[in-house]
């Protein structure tokens, strides 16, 4: 009884912490630290201080340094690192000058969003917000709307793009172990069905208000360039794969080769880029990732996995449906998908083989679930910042978002059921 009670109580300082905007990483720590307390009568004092060196940096099994954690935990920092180099020097502004000109001013009301999506930076939406809201109002939107499409849009690659921390931390070896590129594949219906749900509803905005007749601009692509650097870890993973390299390996070569690249492409003066760099150095993404090898040490090191899977494999609900369900509810709790998987990975894990599905879906789902739950919370920090700026809210967008993820998650569903059954 003893070991739930720490259970509960360290999910709920958990998720009070992060909906406080305290530090992710820092948060899971600490509930690790709670459960590994409250497991006392079944583990070793000595077995907490183990379990959180144990995921960190040491392998006390093997008996040699352990390096995964550390690599991650480098690869998202740097991909921040590209985020913001890539909005500070204006690389980001100069792609979308040059997609206004390729696209209708109700395709650049999905262009716009879209690329900043491309970087994976929280809070992101709050990039594309102004450029949303002047394009909104000529044709007379209001800012419900063009908050919908700001946020939906910004989210149409997160199914299929691999430099994106969820993705890669589930793909991992201490997650589900797949080829990052596999669940790629399995995720683009998902891909495909939200861009056609945003494409419906942007159409059913603009053609339900007044659109002014505009001077169509002369088509330059010259700031399409920087699209490049985003795209470089991609190719580099997919031909660094050949040589045996490991898969967040790969990518630290990818994003290591971006950042420079940006660097020569922006004509910055060394000096000029360096203190760009230094603005966009951050340790909570490392920390995030820290705390959430720790965590799910300690989950599993005290026993709680085995009793929560016991507790929830009672509930009357199909497997299927609590492989979804978990993730989602933690994702909406936490506004945080990478945190929404961590969570509840491991939790819903005793139930993959009553699922039917093999576990390239079985990832899927947990992803998708995590991924539609992180999406709609009202905590979600896009939600939050796009909403403060455009001055509206979060819950204004529901009539809007909640048919539109039931459909994204039954088209999924649906295709996993179908091609994907054992």
């Amino acid at each position: 009884m003893l070991h739930l009670v720490g259970i509960i109580i360290a999910f709920i300082v958990i998720i009070l912490l992060i909906r406080k905007q305290f530090n992710f990483g820092l948060s899971l720590m600490l509930g690790a630290l709670i459960i590994g307390i409250f497991s006392l009568q079944t583990i070793e004092l000595i077995d907490i201080p183990k379990a959180f060196i144990e995921a960190s940096i040491y392998s006390f099994e093997d008996q040699q340094l352990f390096t995964d954690t550390i690599e991650l935990a480098l690869l998202m920092t740097l991909i921040y690192i590209l985020a913001r180099c890539m909005q500070e020097t204006g690389a980001i502004k100069q792609v979308i000058n040059s997609l206004r000109t390729f696209f209708t001013k109700g395709g650049t009301l999905a262009v716009i969003p879209a690329v900043y999506g491309l970087m994976p930076v929280p809070g992101g939406a709050l990039f594309s917000a102004p450029m949303i809201d002047e394009e909104g109002n000529k044709h007379h939107l209001d800012n419900n709307q063009k908050n919908f499409l700001n946020v939906w849009f910004r989210h149409i690659w997160f199914p299929i793009y691999p430099v994106s921390s969820a993705m890669i931390l589930i793909c991992s070896a201490e997650f589900s172990n797949i080829d990052i590129y596999s669940l790629i594949l399995v995720n683009i219906p998902s891909f495909l069905a939200m861009i056609g749900i945003g494409l419906i509803v942007l159409k059913r905005f603009v053609r339900h208000n007044h659109r002014e007749q505009t001077q169509k601009a002369k088509k330059d692509a010259s700031g399409l360039i920087y699209l490049i650097p985003p795209l470089i870890p991609l190719l580099f993973y997919a031909a660094l794969q050949f040589f045996g390299v490991p898969q967040i390996r790969s990518f630290l070569i990818g994003v290591f080769v971006s950042i420079l690249l940006v660097f020569l492409l922006t004509h910055l003066s060394k000096e000029e880029y360096i203190q760009v760099i230094k603005k966009s150095l951050s340790v909570k993404l490392a920390l995030a990732i820290f705390g959430i090898m720790i965590f799910r040490e300690m989950f599993e090191v005290s026993g709680a996995s085995m009793l929560l899977s016991t507790i929830i494999g009672e509930l009357p609900f199909p497997a299927l449906f609590i492989v979804i369900l978990t993730p989602l509810v933690l994702g909406v709790f936490t506004g945080y998908n990478l945190a929404a998987i961590a969570l509840s990975y491991f939790l819903v894990a005793p139930f993959f083989p009553l699922t039917g599905l093999n576990m390239v879906g079985i990832t899927s789902l947990i992803f998708m679930g995590a991924f539609v739950g992180y999406l709609v919370s009202p905590i979600h920090l896009c939600n939050v910042l796009s909403s403060d700026y455009l001055k509206t809210d979060t819950t204004q967008m529901y009539r809007q978002y909640i048919p539109a993820v039931l459909c994204l998650l039954a088209v999924q569903t649906l295709f996993l059921v179908l091609v994907f059954h054992v």
